[in-house]
């Protein structure tokens, strides 16, 4: 309630509750905040109500009463209510809240707390620089089953500066930010640290105008309405850039049962996939040590298993981009030894943030990726080869494609005249056929067998003219 009071209604309560009240709204707000944590007392504590009613008078009843229990208005005695006239709204509403109010809260179901300690999962392309608005229960205000909710968060005169510092024009004229101020929903659960989740029929409004929604909802299934994605919304080109002016967020949703929500709104700095593979750097390379023993124990006979593994063949093929890796990566929680490049799989997350290990499927976060110092050996010595090969000590060796049996040279030179030949071969072929079927020294069959020494001479002489005989 205090975070949304303007410089007026900061300066009433701090003048109410005997405390400075000049300074800037930041400073103001500050001090009043200070003044809640160190435990103000129940008078205070009826002033804010008041004053936060008539600031937002239509969130009037949105506020639960059981904040008034826990702050111990229905145990404050008579003169202390005194003050405040029955006339009044306040008045009316502490005294109708006495004993009838009480018996009736004890029958309804139990009010979600409007500050749950929830924890949202870190965005390791984000850092966030500042909370504007802490983890808030998304309350229903009646029974219908459309909600809508208000909040108001302002900005300091150096948060506007670092905004409006990390403006970049994009082609077309569009504007972005570095620097953003960034929405988030995810469920009202405490036990473990929350993903980002839609409501259902989530609408949003900053500033009065419709923040569209990134992404298109999944079609309806067997009739039923399909939600969203969830995912950080960038809400910056409807933010109000300056310290001035308060900047207002509606979220109207559909309520289920037996979901609560919440939102939260940060101040983020944008990071690119070049500066995370930078800090993945810094972070060092671990001991090829440890790529070792873990290839021992997976080599390591078993001895109820009748087969014993006696080495594993790893590539040296990203998965991903198909090419050689450069930075080898896998996370710690992977039980494999094949890697992936850092660099690519920062990229691809960059662009749709996933963080699945290519490998077996599993989660593979950016805080669980490291580099590993064997493979960075394996491809410091190994430039020609894209497989390797472990045995049982840890040692590796190339695995090589095996080449086919060469021939002789002198046998390719063979095959060479051969296919030569074979190409000249029918030209010779008819050559010497039409040299056989022209043969003028043949008269009769009987002069071939009494002379085949002059006949097989006649076959291989070179055709030359016959002399001409007279008679």
């Amino acid at each position: 309630m205090v975070s949304s009071f303007r410089v007026s209604e900061l300066q009433v309560l701090l003048g109410f509750a005997g405390r400075n009240k000049s300074g800037r709204k930041h400073d103001l707000l500050m001090r009043a905040l200070h003044l809640l944590k160190n435990g103000c007392s129940p008078a205070v504590q009826i002033k804010i109500k008041e004053l936060y009613r008539r600031r937002f008078p239509r969130t009037l009843d949105s506020v639960p009463d059981s904040d008034l229990a826990v702050a111990g208005i229905h145990s404050l005695p008579s003169t202390s209510v005194m003050p405040h006239s029955p006339a009044s709204p306040l008045g009316m509403v502490l005294l109708q809240d006495t004993k009838p109010q009480f018996d009736i809260q004890q029958l309804s179901p139990p009010i979600p707390p409007v500050h749950p300690d929830v924890h949202l999962k870190s965005l390791p392309f984000y850092d966030v620089l500042d909370v504007l608005i802490k983890p808030t229960s998304l309350v229903q205000n009646s029974l219908q089953r459309f909600q809508e909710k208000f909040f108001i968060f302002a900005l300091t005169p150096q948060q506007v500066r670092e905004i409006c510092i990390s403006r970049d024009y994009m082609p077309g004229g569009r504007r972005d930010y570095s620097v953003q101020v960034q929405l988030r929903l995810c469920l009202a659960e405490t036990s473990c640290p929350q993903e980002d989740n839609f409501p259902s029929s989530l609408c949003i409004k900053v500033n009065g105008k419709l923040f569209p929604l990134p992404g298109c909802a999944p079609p309806p299934k067997n009739g039923v309405e399909q939600k969203r994605p969830g995912r950080p919304l960038n809400i910056t080109s409807l933010v109000r850039l300056s310290s001035a002016v308060p900047n207002q967020v509606s979220i109207s949703w559909a309520s289920e049962i037996g979901k609560n929500y919440s939102m939260s709104v940060y101040l983020v700095r944008q990071l690119t996939s070049a500066v995370l593979l930078q800090k993945l750097k810094m972070k060092g390379i671990r001991n090829p040590d440890h790529s070792r023993a873990l290839i021992k124990e997976k080599l390591t006979a078993d001895p109820d298993s009748e087969i014993a593994t006696t080495s594993l063949r790893v590539s040296l093929m990203c998965p991903l981009g198909k090419m050689r890796l450069t930075l080898p990566c896998r996370a710690v929680t992977c039980t494999h030894l094949q890697c992936f490049d850092a660099a690519l799989y920062l990229q691809m997350n960059e662009k749709k943030p996933t963080w699945i290990c290519p490998v077996c499927d599993k989660k593979a976060s950016y805080e669980s990726l490291i580099l590993d110092g064997l493979f960075m050996e394996i491809l410091n010595h190994c430039s020609d080869v894209d497989e390797i090969q472990f045995q049982e000590d840890g040692s590796w060796c190339p695995m090589r494609p095996k080449k086919e049996p060469l021939t002789s040279p002198s046998s390719q030179g063979t095959d060479l005249i051969n296919t030569m030949y074979s190409i000249i071969e029918p030209t010779e072929t008819k050559s010497k056929k039409k040299a056989e079927v022209i043969d003028l020294t043949i008269e009769s069959s009987s002069e071939d067998e009494e002379e085949p020494a002059a006949k097989k001479k006649c076959l291989y002489m070179p055709e030359t003219p016959m002399p001409q005989t007279k008679g």
